[in-house]
């Protein structure tokens, strides 16, 4: 899938600290949500549906990624 990222406004968590390795998320046209490395911002990105962002966002709040 193709998705254009060129109008993307990209955002980091609030916990994130300045100078970490972090992620940024960005809210895309028809519900999909990309994610990108902080540190390589022309680099790649990872595009999700809704429904799948929804999943791994709850998923992560109930701590279902805690080691």
């Amino acid at each position: 899938m193709i998705v254009d990222l060129s109008g993307a406004r990209w955002f980091k968590s609030s916990r994130s600290v300045s100078g970490g390795d972090c992620v940024e998320v960005a809210h895309l046209n028809g519900g999909k949500v990309g994610v990108r490395d902080s540190k390589n911002p022309a680099g790649p990105a990872l595009i999700f549906g809704s429904a799948e962002w929804d999943v791994f966002t709850d998923r992560l709040a109930e701590g279902g990624f805690d080691r």
